[in-house]
């Protein structure tokens, strides 16, 4: 209810006019929400060495961005998508793709505002069908919205299946030269998964996207939506390259992909590290 309610007030007010809100009711979730709180507080104390008061003031900002990005995400849901500007770093890298023959995957994560990003990109730049893997248990508010807004750029939401159906549905879109985008920084019951170095610690990812990319021989390409201001996004490509790929097994080309992915996440986290939204301890111990 409040979410619809929200979309309606976005139909008649600026969404930037409600941000103040977050100030007040952030405060509440960190408080009765003290896993997640504590989770993105070790995040600044232990990734990025601040001292405690730092880290906490950090903490809340991360937490009011990640409002704002659901905010923004409900104007658009109202309408109101020409309220914000996309930016590109690397779209050279999209534009090569998108016209080339073959399929290729995004790998993204948990950032900033991936999905604001497919409602955002000009149609001129989505020269081609596209499936988004996202992973259920949201309201219906949000996934008839988002399949709504998603269409309107011939992007088609595919739901993580228990039975692993989704994988083929990928395989058989890359296969006929279509891009697929999927998180990659969040395990998922008993997947397969890569330990890594990542800011100053160890941490597993999930190897599937990566696994299906050297399954069926496509490219890969990492992609963050990054909030730079109120009203403006900022989308960086950056293209996972291996050299001498062709002389490696098949595991050795999912782990030197997952190593490469997990570079760009760190780049793109050193200019905005407080949009990182897994709210749960990531790293390992």
């Amino acid at each position: 209810m409040g979410q619809k309610l929200l979309i309606i007030l976005f139909e008649f007010v600026n969404v930037k006019a409600v941000y103040w809100v977050l100030w007040l009711v952030v405060p509440f979730y960190m408080l009765f929400s003290r896993k997640s709180y504590k989770a993105i507080y070790h995040y600044f104390r232990r990734q990025w060495g601040s001292p405690p008061l730092k880290a906490f003031y950090k903490t809340y900002r991360n937490h009011i961005i990640f409002g704002q990005c659901m905010f923004d995400r409900l104007a658009v849901y109202a309408g109101k998508r020409n309220t914000f500007k996309l930016q590109f770093t690397g779209y050279e890298h999209i534009e090569r793709l998108m016209q080339d023959k073959s399929g290729f995957v995004v790998a993204t994560a948990h950032t900033g505002n991936f999905e604001i990003g497919g409602y955002l990109t000009p149609e001129q730049i989505m020269q081609k069908s596209t499936l988004t893997m996202t992973f259920g248990g949201e309201s219906e508010v949000i996934t008839s919205n988002r399949a709504q807004h998603l269409n309107a750029n011939d992007i088609t939401a595919l739901n993580n299946s228990a039975d692993m159906s989704h994988i083929f549905i990928l395989r058989d879109a890359l296969l006929a030269g279509q891009m697929i985008t999927m998180m990659c920084d969040r395990m998922l019951g008993g997947e397969k998964s890569i330990e890594c170095s990542f800011l100053n610690g160890r941490a597993d990812f999930p190897q599937g996207a990566f696994a299906l990319a050297v399954s069926v021989n496509v490219p890969v390409i990492a992609v963050f939506v990054m909030k730079e201001k109120r009203s403006v996004y900022h989308s960086y490509a950056a293209p996972l390259k291996i050299d001498n790929i062709d002389k490696m097994s098949r595991q050795e080309k999912i782990s030197a992909y997952a190593k490469q992915y997990v570079a760009a996440l760190e780049t793109v986290l050193r200019k905005y590290p407080e949009q990182w939204f897994n709210f749960y301890e990531f790293w390992k111990s």
